[in-house]
C-alpha cells in the first residue's frame, strides 16, 4: 500500500496552511480496495452504484465497507438525533448523515472523500455549501462507529485523515469495548483519551455546550 505523508493542520478546516509532518500511512486499512477499478474522482463516488456496500475514495482508490448491522445502526442513530437537536436549536451549524460525502482535495488529500457516520460543519461555513455537490472541505466534528472487523489501528489511520484535512474533534466509537476513543489537533499520532460507560462525550470548542452520557450509547 501506498504510504501517506500526512500534513499537520493549523486547526481551521477551511485555512489551507500546514506544517509538514511525514508520517508513512498504509492507504485505507479500515476499508477493502475494491478490486479491478481504475483512478476515481470524488466526483465518481456519487455517481458509483447503489448495493450493500458504503464506499469511500481515498486518494483515488475505490474502498468499500459492509453495511451495518443493528447494533452499530442504533447507536448512530441515537447519537445523531441528540446531536442534531442539539446544533439546530442553538444554531450552531449543520449535522449530516452517514451519507454525506466530504471531500479533502482542498486539504493536500487529492481525490480523497471520506462518509463519517455521523458529522458536523459549524454555521459560518454552511452558507459556503454548493447544495448540489459534495462538501468541499473537512467535517469540525467527525463520529465513526467501528464495526467488528474494525481495530484501533486501522480506524486510528482514518482519524489521522480526518485531523490532517482540518477536523477539529474526532470520536471513533468501539461498540464491542463500549468505549469512545477521542482525537483532537493537538495529539495527531495517538487518541488523546480514552473513555468508557462511565464517562460523557464533550463537545468541547468544536460543538459548545454538547453532552452525552457515553452509557446511552450502548442501551439495549
Amino acid at each position: 500500500m501506498q504510504p501517506l505523508d500526512l500534513d499537520r493542520r493549523t486547526g481551521d478546516n477551511h485555512n489551507m496552511s500546514a506544517v509538514r509532518i511525514p508520517h508513512p500511512e498504509p492507504l485505507a486499512p479500515w476499508a477493502e480496495i475494491v478490486p479491478g477499478v481504475g483512478p476515481m474522482t470524488v466526483a465518481d463516488l456519487l455517481d458509483w452504484p447503489d448495493d450493500a456496500y458504503r464506499y469511500e475514495v481515498v486518494e483515488g482508490v475505490l474502498v468499500r465497507m459492509a453495511g451495518s448491522k443493528p447494533r452499530a445502526l442504533f447507536i448512530t442513530m441515537r447519537l445523531l438525533r441528540t446531536l442534531d437537536a442539539y446544533v439546530e436549536g442553538q444554531g450552531l451549524g449543520s449535522v449530516t448523515l452517514p451519507d454525506g460525502v466530504y471531500d479533502f482535495e482542498r486539504t493536500g488529500q487529492p481525490n480523497t472523500g471520506l462518509m463519517p457516520d455521523i458529522g458536523f460543519i459549524r454555521a459560518e461555513l454552511v452558507p459556503q455549501l454548493d447544495l448540489d455537490v459534495v462538501i468541499p472541505f473537512a467535517p469540525d466534528l467527525a463520529v465513526e462507529i467501528a464495526s467488528e472487523n474494525q481495530y484501533r489501528p486501522a480506524m486510528s489511520v482514518k482519524a489521522r485523515r480526518y485531523l490532517a484535512a482540518g477536523t477539529r474533534l474526532v470520536w471513533i466509537i468501539y461498540p464491542r469495548w463500549q468505549q469512545v476513543d477521542i482525537w483532537r489537533q493537538d495529539h495527531l499520532q495517538e487518541a488523546a483519551a480514552t473513555l468508557t460507560v462511565e464517562d460523557t462525550l464533550d463537545g468541547e470548542d468544536v460543538v459548545p455546550g454538547f453532552a452525552y452520557p457515553i452509557s446511552n450509547l450502548f442501551l439495549q
